[in-house]
């Protein structure tokens, strides 16, 4: 048995655009135990930021003073994953996925900007803006990425029933041509109350290491590299999430529930990213988060 389906997707900003589209196909065999699928989506974005997109690596100047950019500006980007699913006997379902992803075009953050520093204190250099005009008061570039980025991730899911309490187990393992190699445990055990009700613990943990061109600042004494970035999502850090879900069935076969989760990040630097005084610093601070969610969801 084959399935097909497609799907359009668009959003828009006041400063950006999007338009996708996708596709799947499906096989089931084996008693329809077994399932075969391979999707595809494209996507083209376009970003229109305040006074256009910054010239990578170039300084942030006086408000007003557009000289450095590009205008409007675009990416593409295009996504193929692979995947089986494969009911091993009743209570245990298997999936294994993989996925490619390549992304082309102007892929800076038009926002994100990294300091110069002095090569000896690590603070950052001082700027003078022009007299009467509103400016930065210290030397900031705005940053700059390579304009391709490739990644390959291979996806493993198990789904265990145990007399009413379901086990649910994945994990990701993604890599890619900007050296962040990343890894993803998720588990979910759901355990069954009276009258439809329901708990379910939720633990995840997540791991990667820093892009092959980030780093916190600048050496304001040494040549500008080709790429280089300061966004923390590009850093190594490690994160947990913690929670607990508890859902309840109505009388009209709906289903109301509540979530309460704890997120921490731990954040790292490496020494060699580390400009002159900056080894006793903060420079990649902790985050944490509370998520409180409250759902409703019709035909449970």
């Amino acid at each position: 048995m084959n399935t097909f389906s497609a799907g359009l997707s668009f959003s828009g900003e006041f400063d950006y655009k999007h338009l996708g589209a996708n596709f799947k196909i499906s096989h089931d065999f084996n008693k329809r135990n077994s399932t075969v699928s391979l999707a595809l989506a494209v996507a083209r974005d376009d970003l229109d930021p305040e006074g256009g997109a910054p010239v990578p690596l170039s300084a942030m100047l006086d408000v007003g003073d557009l000289c450095n950019r590009i205008g409007d500006v675009d990416k593409d980007v295009v996504d193929i994953v692979a995947g089986i699913t494969q009911v091993v006997n009743r209570n245990l379902l298997f999936q294994v996925n993989y996925s490619f992803s390549n992304s082309s075009g102007y892929l800076n953050d038009p926002y994100k900007i990294i300091s110069l520093v002095d090569s000896i204190s690590g603070d950052p250099l001082p700027r003078i803006p022009t007299p009467g005009i509103a400016g930065p008061s210290h030397q900031y570039l705005f940053e700059s990425r390579p304009d391709e980025r490739t990644k390959h991730s291979l996806y493993v899911q198990t789904k265990y029933y145990m007399n009413g309490k379901v086990l649910d187990a994945s994990y990701r393992f993604m890599t890619g041509d900007w050296d962040i190699d990343s890894h993803t445990l998720d588990l979910r055990y759901r355990w069954p109350l009276s009258g439809g009700n329901y708990l379910e613990p939720h633990f995840r943990y997540y791991t990667q290491s820093h892009a092959e061109f980030y780093r916190p600042s600048i050496d304001g004494g040494s040549a500008l590299p080709s790429y280089a970035s300061a966004d923390y999502r590009l850093g190594e850090f490690d994160a947990i999430t913690v929670g607990l879900k508890y859902g309840w069935e109505t009388a009209f076969g709906n289903e109301w529930s509540a979530r309460l989760e704890f997120y921490a990040t731990d954040g790292k630097v490496p020494g060699s990213l580390l400009v002159g005084d900056q080894a006793g610093r903060e420079i990649y601070p902790d985050l944490e988060a509370i998520i409180a969610q409250i759902s409703y969801r019709f035909g449970i």
